[in-house]
């Protein structure tokens, strides 16, 4: 493995990848060549590429270092890193044929060596797949590629509470009411399936665009009704699980053993942060934040920010109380008494606040038209192969602005069940398999209609033919036939048919007059 020390190597290394499609490459770097050309620099010239939209920031700083293998796992292409944890890293990811986005967290191979890492790997999928719930990132699969065990989440596009307010301070009340409701309704669903999560903290609580949190990350979930899972039982009383910010005063002598209680308590500190913009007790070290939740209250909410009622101050004391007894019962509890502080209308997350993926990372990705140049054309200089239309809803989308080119809004309508919608897409934006995948595959090849009228023995009108009309075969994708039927003619032809119909018409009506007259003359005789 070599790092490139030129744009041919560079440009080596991103074929031998089979990442962007061989035609789609030669278009780019022809249009590039055409205009203003890449830059000398591999680097700058790694950077131009995805300023236009070709590779991705995590492909990019791959290529750059040599690598040109490892950007697929199981079935899915890696498109962007979007998280790093202590149990591994979280990649957006695209099916390779179905083109679904997925969110995969994958176990770095040294903790696959460790019995307690991977059986809480395990235990986390285990746990999310068993949950189904608006306030709970959804988990579809889990699978092993090599020596790689990651799993199959649903992709929340948006950021988790601990990055939002490490960079933008204290949240609205509002909005700090709304997120810890939403996900005291998750961890309400979650115990009454018999789950206890263990780690509530804000990393593990992601918001959408649409202000929806989302609670993830139950790798040290128990379900405590489960007589069978003996890895909390060898491993956990070996360690003090949770995060030293928001870990339960009971959590802090006995992980096992805690109950809901503890998720109550953890969200409670969540709260506090959210309002005060640090945890409850920001400064000493590990040991001593441990020591304190057992035996120190933090300085009360109103002493930090004044502005949050009384009342709701004495919910968040609540939730925290050293007490397990003292605290609400179950996460329902806490849902009921926040439901009176969210008003109908909460703030919405800011543009600035949600993460900008790289442009090649983007939904829109897929209608990017990367088609080859003539020969007229390739001896001038051409536009790079970026709609400004789509250049202008990425500008607007970051400014907060519509676009004249975005499309009409939409009504929000329930997301449908995981891999059981029918999914309609486009044929002709099908992209092409990778190259190391060998021949294209069927699923990607667009239907083609042939429109030409089919060579027949004789003139015999099709069924449901009508005068006037020119029948079709076409080639339906099943492979039969069908009788396509234009609309009728209405040039002369049409008006020739006519005026011939109505003299017929007045030559019937003349003879029925001349019938009738003959008759009444020969009844008067």
């Amino acid at each position: 493995m070599s790092v490139p020390s030129s744009v041919e190597e560079l440009t080596r290394l991103i074929r031998k990848s089979g990442m962007v499609d061989e035609q789609a490459l030669t278009t780019y770097l022809h249009r590039r060549q055409s205009g203003r050309g890449l830059p000398a620099d591999p680097r700058e010239a790694a950077e131009a590429m995805v300023g236009d939209g070709l590779l991705t920031n995590f492909q990019s700083e791959q290529f750059l270092i040599g690598k040109w293998r490892g950007f697929t796992i199981g079935k899915y292409k890696l498109l962007e890193r979007v998280g790093v944890g202590g149990m591994g890293q979280v990649f957006l990811c695209e099916h390779m044929f179905m083109r679904r986005r997925v969110a995969i967290k994958v176990l770095p191979p040294a903790k696959a060596d460790q019995p307690a890492a991977l059986g809480r790997f395990y235990r986390e999928a285990r746990a999310a797949g068993a949950l189904e719930h608006p306030h709970i990132v959804r988990t579809h699969d889990i699978d092993q590629d090599g020596d790689l065990h990651f799993i199959v989440m649903e992709y929340v596009e948006g950021t988790n509470l601990l990055d939002l307010v490490n960079k933008f301070g204290p949240l609205d009340i509002r909005r700090s009411t709304s997120y810890t409701r939403q996900v005291a309704l998750g961890l309400d669903f979650a115990f009454h399936s018999g789950l206890i999560h263990r780690d509530i903290k804000p990393g593990n609580v992601l918001i959408d665009r649409h202000g929806h949190a989302k609670l993830l990350d139950l790798g040290l979930a128990r379900f405590f009704n489960d007589q069978t899972d003996m890895l909390t039982i060898k491993y956990d009383d070996k360690i003090v699980l949770g995060t030293a910010d928001y870990v339960a005063p009971e959590q802090v002598a006995n992980s096992h053993d805690v109950d809901i209680r503890a998720d109550i308590y953890a969200l409670g500190a969540t709260f506090y942060f959210l309002l005060a913009g640090h945890p409850p007790f920001p400064n000493g070290t590990v040991s001593q934040k441990l020591l304190w939740h057992r035996t120190k209250d933090p300085t009360p909410i109103r002493q930090v920010r004044p502005e949050v009622p009384e009342e709701l101050a004495a919910v968040v004391a609540k939730m925290m109380h050293k007490d397990p007894a003292q605290r609400y019962q179950t996460p329902g509890e806490i849902a009921v008494e926040l439901e009176r502080w969210v008003p109908a209308e909460v703030p919405l997350p800011a543009a600035e606040e949600m993460p900008q993926l790289s442009l090649a990372a983007q939904p829109e990705g897929a209608e990017v038209q990367l088609t080859a140049a003539s020969p007229a054309a390739a001896s001038k200089p051409m536009p790079l192969p970026v709609p400004v239309a789509r250049q202008s809803v990425l500008r607007s989308r970051s400014l907060g602005k519509p676009s004249p080119f975005a499309p009409a809004a939409r009504p929000v309508v329930p997301t449908p069940e995981p891999f059981a919608q029918v999914s309609t897409v486009a044929t002709a934006t099908l992209p092409k398999l990778p190259s190391r995948f060998g021949q294209p595959s069927p699923f990607a090849a667009p239907l083609a209609t042939d429109t030409q009228q089919a060579p027949r023995s004789d003139d015999t009108p099709q069924p449901f033919a009508q005068p006037g009309m020119k029948a079709q075969r076409a080639v339906s994708p099943g492979g039969f036939p069908v009788i396509a039927m234009p609309p009728a003619d209405t040039g002369p032809q049409s008006r020739k048919l006519l005026f011939y119909g109505l003299l017929g018409a007045s030559g019937v009506l003349a003879t029925v007059l001349l019938v009738w007259k003959l008759f009444l003359s020969a009844s008067k005789g």
